[in-house]
């Protein structure tokens, strides 16, 4: 009886806090301003007109931008090159796990945001607050925000990737880089990252690489082939990127590396 009774007052205690907080939400939504929120409505009427059907297709494009957001942010900036060398320092340092890919993908994140932030600026000045404040239309709008974007994927592509892909496209008019299209111009500036990443990830590969090639020489000539060499190195290796300041210094190379 004493079980069930217990029971039976957290039960009522539940419920009483239940219709309490039901009672107060009506005199607290009286004292609320007043959200208006936009009627979205959608069903089966025909389209009455190409005004309709303008805000369809507008609704659809917006949609569409938004579920590719993600890869843009990923393919259209400096986040391809950061990913990259950040992942190499991890593999050479030997530490599987350490940091985390989480941490690496948030720090890869933020470095990608200043990197960019003089290319927001320029956005922000030019087409986000002359739109807001009425003075330029929507196409204008996106006619604006475009060219910083384009000048940052042109300052970080090679010649030679550009070339290739003109190529392939069978495109041969082109006078400037500035008249390639950007359907041209974003498979280069990717493939160009990865290049430019490649090549990096080689130079701090290299120091890591001779003091696994040391420990591991120094065990065969004392006769400890049981003993991993990675396991020997691993302390050296944190010793000397600690002990360089690995982190400060791998940060400023990979920000001096962009071209701005």
């Amino acid at each position: 009886m004493v079980k069930m009774d217990k029971k039976f007052i957290g039960a009522t205690g539940i419920l009483l806090l239940m219709l309490v907080g039901a009672a107060s939400v009506p005199a607290v939504a009286q004292n609320a301003p007043e959200i208006v929120l936009p009627k979205i409505q959608i069903g089966e009427e025909m389209a009455q007109g190409p005004q309709n059907m303008s805000v369809m297709l507008q609704l659809l494009m917006l949609l569409t931008v938004l579920s590719l957001s993600p890869y843009i942010l990923v393919m259209a900036t400096s986040f391809i090159r950061i990913t990259i060398v950040l992942s190499f320092i991890r593999t050479a340092l030997g530490t599987q796990q350490v940091p985390p890919t989480q941490v690496l993908m948030g720090l890869a994140l933020f470095m990608t945001l200043y990197v960019m932030m003089p290319v927001g600026q320029d956005i922000n000045k030019n087409a986000l607050q002359p739109y807001f404040a009425g003075k330029i239309s929507q196409q204008q709008f996106f006619q604006k925000v475009v060219p910083p974007i384009r000048d940052f994927m042109l300052k970080q592509t090679r010649t030679k990737d550009l070339k290739l892909f003109l190529k392939m496209a069978k495109i041969s008019d082109v006078q400037t880089k500035k008249d390639v299209p950007i359907y041209v111009l974003l498979p280069a500036f990717v493939v160009s990252e990865v290049t430019t990443a490649f090549q990096i990830g080689f130079v701090l590969y290299l120091p890591f690489l001779i003091i696994d090639m040391v420990v591991a020489s120094v065990l065969m000539s004392m006769g400890m082939f049981m003993l991993s060499p990675m396991s020997i190195s691993l302390p050296f290796k944190l010793l000397l990127f600690v002990m360089i300041d690995g982190w400060d210094l791998v940060v400023d190379g990979l920000v001096k590396s962009f071209r701005m």
